[in-house]
């Protein structure tokens, strides 16, 4: 009978090859079925044609990208740990599969658009099929990468109760040294004003104040312990959504008329793939922050800036906040404040 762990890497596999292939697939069939319609021809020679090339493409990338670097990456693990800091198999999933994905979104438009006799078969909005299928088999793709190192069966204690515990002795050994020093430093006031006034690159852990916010509840027992259970699997599912929301939401702007009717379309579609190449990037990567801005949060300002100046509201206005909040407070905190003017270190009474 097969092991555990050989059934949780066949049906990860499965899973990864169907949402690596399944978009391309999809998308093609509607390019040719658009393709077919625009040309109002009675043969479906065309049609056929574009559906084996689009299953040739699959095959192609399947046995001779996919297939040898899966093989390689489990057989030659030497090399495998090697690779710091970005993932193979997303970066496979975004350009093999994303990026023709989007390529013919645009060329179904493109095709009716251009052809004389069908400027009225174009239709209202745009089907959001395209759009959730690319995103949707990315995200599962990415899911499926983060949950290898876990167990699917059994109990898996979160990272979040070491966090906490790990912050609580800080504060406690914060606390210890601010106060035991205290007599001390009363004796030798010159001193301790010596040491508040230290550059901020030579600060310690002592001269840190304690920061004091609400505190977080504890429930040991009842079904309010069973309800703040937290686990780091059910965790990924979440965030992993949640991250490209924003995404999702600016290629779903491309289904309006007035954009995918216009030059529109390409700015949005061209700016949204920039911002899901951070998917490559391993999830605990430092420089993901800093991406986030410059592949993401940056370039949209600009593009839901003049989307709202050209045709109204048609992005949420919340969106473009979010963009140009994070954006502002990320140099603001990360690098303003390190300037000598903002360097004091204050803390709220409350």
């Amino acid at each position: 009978m097969a092991s555990g762990r050989l059934i949780k890497l066949v049906i990860f596999e499965l899973l990864q090859f169907a949402a690596f292939s399944v978009p391309t697939l999809v998308i093609m069939e509607q390019f040719a079925t658009a393709y077919h319609t625009a040309r109002r021809m009675t043969e479906r020679t065309h049609y056929w044609l574009i559906v084996a090339s689009s299953i040739a493409y699959v095959a192609s990338v399947t046995l001779l990208i996919w297939v040898p670097v899966k093989i390689l990456l489990y057989k030659k693990r030497h090399l495998y740990k090697k690779i710091i800091g970005w993932r193979p198999v997303m970066m496979m999933c975004v350009i093999l599969t994303t990026l023709p994905s989007f390529s013919f979104s645009i060329a179904v438009t493109e095709v009716q658009k251009n052809n004389n006799s069908s400027a009225n078969i174009l239709p209202d909005t745009l089907p959001d099929l395209p759009v959730s299928l690319v995103v949707t088999s990315l995200i599962v793709v990415d899911i499926i990468e983060k949950l290898r190192i876990y167990p699917l069966r059994g109990s898996q204690k979160s990272n979040e109760d070491t966090h906490i515990h790990i912050t609580s002795l800080q504060q406690i050994k914060t606390v210890t040294e601010q106060v035991m020093p205290s007599a001390e430093n009363a004796a030798h006031p010159q001193a301790a004003r010596t040491e508040v006034s230290a550059p901020p690159g030579a600060s310690t852990q002592r001269q840190v104040p304690v920061l004091m916010g609400p505190q977080e509840p504890s429930f040991q027992s009842g079904i309010l312990r069973t309800m703040s259970r937290r686990d780091v699997r059910a965790e990924i599912f979440l965030w992993s959504f949640v991250l490209w929301s924003d995404t999702v939401e600016m290629v779903r702007v491309a289904g309006h008329p007035a954009v995918y009717k216009s030059g529109w379309l390409y700015p949005v579609y061209l700016f949204s793939f920039i911002s899901l190449l951070r998917i490559i990037f391993t999830p605990q990567n430092p420089l993901l922050n800093s991406l986030g801005i410059l592949l993401q949060d940056l370039p949209f300002i600009f593009v839901r800036l003049s989307l709202i100046i050209a045709l109204g509201t048609i992005t949420p206005v919340l969106g473009l906040c979010k963009n140009i909040l994070v954006t502002l407070s990320y140099v603001y905190f990360n690098y303003v404040t390190r300037l000598r003017v903002f360097s004091t270190f204050e803390t709220s009474p409350f």
